[in-house]
């Protein structure tokens, strides 16, 4: 799924199964173990909570992490390969196949230009960061001439519930949350890219609009 920040802002789609659950796993986990379990930090963690209405989570893939990511976003860098991925799927505990909170990776062309869509507030991390009461996004440029090349990476990391069920909740809440993961997992994939200065991200969320 690609997550867009130029423009209308349009957060991608990817297909669906229709009906089934989640797959099942053979115990449930904290968010803190989720996408890894270093990329969430005690608030993200919390915000999860706070997007899903739940604490306990089905277990995730071996490969639902921000160093698998990296990884692959590297090679994106450097090879015609997909330029966009996920990073970890957040399945509470069951939860529909269909209602499920995804965190993405894209690498887009450079700095964002226009306005985001309306339901967007502007937050002041990295290049540019949005929340909304359904979605986050943060991205940051990497200079890593090592892993990226000579020339930086402009990264976005989208935070994205796909739901049948409209947000429930305070909405300021909500785009708190999001914007709180999507910093935490940012920041997660900037030091796991060895990304110069962390990609411009503080080790705290900027919370109030730009």
């Amino acid at each position: 799924m690609a997550v867009a920040v130029a423009g209308s802002l349009a957060l991608g789609v990817v297909g669906c199964s229709g009906g089934g659950g989640a797959k099942e796993n053979d115990k449930a986990v904290g968010a803190a173990q989720l996408c890894g379990g270093t990329a969430l930090s005690a608030d993200a963690a919390e915000g999860v909570e706070v997007i899903t209405g739940s604490s306990r989570f089905d277990a995730p893939d071996e490969g639902s992490t921000v160093a698998r990511a990296a990884s692959s976003l590297s090679e994106a860098f450097t090879s015609p390969a997909a330029d966009d991925g996920d990073i970890c799927m957040v399945f509470a505990v069951g939860a529909a196949q269909r209602d499920r909170l995804e965190v993405t990776w894209e690498l887009v062309d450079g700095p964002p230009e226009g306005e985001p869509a309306s339901k967007f507030t502007v937050l002041p991390m990295g290049e540019r960061a949005l929340a909304a009461p359904d979605a986050g996004v943060v991205q940051f440029a990497c200079r890593n001439e090592k892993l990226l090349g000579s020339q930086p990476a402009h990264i976005d990391v989208g935070v994205e519930r796909w739901s049948p069920e409209e947000p429930e909740g305070d909405p300021e809440k909500l785009k708190d949350a999001y914007a709180t993961v999507a910093h935490s997992v940012s920041l997660a994939m900037a030091r796991e890219l060895g990304c110069e200065n962390n990609g411009g991200l503080k080790d705290r969320p900027s919370l109030d609009p730009a």
